[in-house]
């Protein structure tokens, strides 16, 4: 249906401020219904994951001239942190290539500024903590108008992972705004600068314990942790890869050795804080030092600088000190590897190194596998992860690494543009997706103007996540995660990694994180969330569709499901708001959008 024949007319008058009744669950359950073999009940609730297209023939799209409304909000689903009927009607209006090239072109909405003003003006004594962070992160996420930067910064968050839950990052706000920031900034430019500008951050310095790893001397040799994640988590992962994906041998070639981490160890020594000056003071000085002499105002968010005295040059460390070894052979393979030459400094050792592991072969099919997960499925087919690879080796101008190009080819796929119909295809909508869908499709406003939502990371009574929270640099859930002792886990894969379909949201969900996301949504949905119920959504335009629910359920199809409701899910639906004749506008307003938003099929992203 056509976004014209579902918007509301005049609202009624102000609704009724009463809960949902707490059976109104038992409505979406139907065993007739042929859905997703991934979409299962846990208990009394709903506990679905996902996942996707395989053996779909696929090819990228480079625009839709005149986008029908179900391809504009699958875009902005999967693009932005959700729909809204206006975005709808002008993607349809300027077409997705225009809609696209206006986003890349917004300017960037930072959150280093709030954060930086709200320190300013806390009393002395104060707790330093991701508060305000946290207030940044949705503003934005809900009002700010670069929503494609907004949401693939979220994606590449979950990728190159920093996270509060650090001792030595939950009390660095500005720092870790900084961070975010910076990946925002690198988005829509080159894969090589992010990368670099990832390895320089001192709040990634401070997570992987780069930020002073120093030369061998005696028995001490660097720290390897950044060495080892920055190939296994940033860049080409474990096995050698073709691209699409699949593994390029059987059983599958690692990409990397124990001497390849040790040798690229060396490359990320003699890093540390910014500064004026190279002195041991300030390398050595500690992430509490407030002492001027040592510590730069700035150093929480100013690239990490090399000190000489502290990076490994040519060194001789048999236990005779009499065999030259050379520092890094990075890469054993001959096509790809490379020597890092003798004496050479630390800022060239690092640019060697950098552009060794941004031309591997890996880069395209590994990073572009995750970005596909993030924001569209869980399973792409080969072809789908062969496109996205193919426009990271060349945007079709011969440059590698164009992130511009890389999204695009994400979120313009056939199987991103279109419904799938393989009854393993889709993703489920983690916890920060779901709340920022509700938030964005219904207007939701903040009394304060902050957006007092808080830490949502608690599973029973409240959502299970929370953006820049990941328990490790593994993020919330790892990208090869299987769902043990489930159908998932028997399905013949056609991905190439391994046995089974991969349902990577499926790790942070349980009986415990179902039942609380239930119950939050069941409370919000008509009261309002956060700080004293003070966000709120407004449904004056729900409301006026009241007394024709099929019309309001087309609006909500399209808003939070892109007209992909089943006609099971919309008739239970239907007969559960035509219960009740008494019922109040309100009530049908917040029955209805309770029993989509708790279904199997929006949990699950189709």
């Amino acid at each position: 249906m056509d976004t014209q024949d579902i918007k509301a007319a005049n609202p009624e008058s102000a609704h009724p401020e009463t809960s949902l009744p707490a059976n109104s669950l038992s409505a979406t359950s139907n065993p007739e219904r042929q859905g997703s073999t991934l979409e299962t009940l846990a208990g009394a609730a709903l506990m679905a994951t996902v996942l996707s297209g395989c053996g779909v023939e696929t090819q990228t799209t480079s625009d839709v001239a005149q986008p029908t409304a179900k391809e504009a909000a699958r875009i902005l689903n999967q693009g932005t942190f959700g729909a809204t009927i206006d975005e709808i009607d002008r993607i349809r209006t300027i077409g997705s290539g225009a809609w696209f090239n206006d986003q890349f072109d917004k300017p960037q909405t930072m959150h280093f500024a709030y954060v930086n003003q709200g320190l300013s003006t806390l009393p002395d004594n104060a707790n330093i903590d991701d508060s305000l962070f946290i207030q940044s992160f949705w503003q934005q996420a809900i009002n700010g108008a670069d929503q494609l930067r907004q949401r693939v910064t979220f994606a590449l968050s979950q990728i190159f992972v920093v996270s509060f839950q650090n001792d030595n990052l939950a009390s660095q706000p500005r720092g870790m705004a900084s961070y975010y920031d910076m990946l925002g900034a690198n988005a829509f430019g080159n894969f090589r600068n992010l990368l670099e500008a990832v390895t320089l951050h001192p709040m990634m310095g401070i997570y992987l314990s780069a930020l002073r790893n120093q030369k061998t001397i005696g028995a001490r040799v660097p720290d390897e942790n950044y060495a080892r994640e920055v190939m296994q988590l940033f860049t080409i992962g474990l096995r050698k890869l073709n691209r699409d994906g699949s593994d390029t041998t059987s059983p599958p070639t690692a990409t990397y050795t124990n001497d390849d981490i040790k040798g690229l160890a060396k490359v990320f020594t003699g890093w540390s804080w910014a500064g004026p000056d190279k002195t041991n003071n300030r390398f050595n000085a500690s992430i509490t030092d407030t002492n001027p002499s040592r510590v730069d105002p700035n150093r929480d968010w100013l690239p990490m600088q090399n000190y000489s005295q502290y990076h490994e040059l040519l060194q001789k460390y048999d236990s005779n000190n009499s065999l030259e070894i050379p520092k890094s052979v990075l890469y054993t393979d001959t096509t790809y590897g490379k020597l890092i030459p003798d004496n050479t400094s630390g800022e060239d050792s690092l640019k060697i190194a950098l552009d060794v592991l941004f031309n591997h072969p890996n880069v395209g099919p590994f990073i572009g596998r995750q970005l596909i997960q993030r924001l569209v499925t869980d399973n792409p087919s080969p072809s789908y992860i062969d496109n996205v690879a193919k426009a990271f080796n060349d945007n079709g101008n011969g440059v590698r690494g164009d992130m511009k190009a890389v999204i695009k080819a994400v979120l313009l796929d056939t199987e991103a543009l279109t419904q799938p119909t393989a009854t393993s295809a889709g993703k489920l909508r983690e916890p920060v997706i779901r709340i920022a869908n509700w938030m964005r499709a219904f207007r939701a406003k903040s009394a304060s103007g902050n957006f007092l939502l808080g830490r949502t990371d608690d599973p029973l009574r409240s959502l299970g996540q929370t953006a820049l929270r990941a328990p490790s640099v593994f993020n919330f859930y790892r990208p090869e995660y299987q769902a043990p002792n489930t159908t998932l886990t028997s399905t013949t894969s056609v991905t190439g990694y391994a046995n089974g379909l991969f349902a990577p949201e499926f790790q942070i969900t349980d009986e415990t994180s179902v039942f609380g996301y239930l119950d939050y949504m069941r409370n919000a949905i008509p009261y309002g969330a956060g700080s004293g119920r003070e966000i709120k959504a407004d449904y004056s335009a729900e409301l006026a569709l009241a007394g024709t629910p099929e019309l309001l359920l087309d609006r909500l199809d399209l808003l939070l499901m892109q007209q992909t409701m089943s006609n099971p899910l919309r008739t239970q639906i239907l007969n559960a708001i035509n219960s009740n004749p008494n019922n109040s506008a309100g009530n049908k307003v917040y029955l209805a959008i309770f029993l989509i938003m708790a279904s199997p099929e929006y949990i699950t992203q189709k």
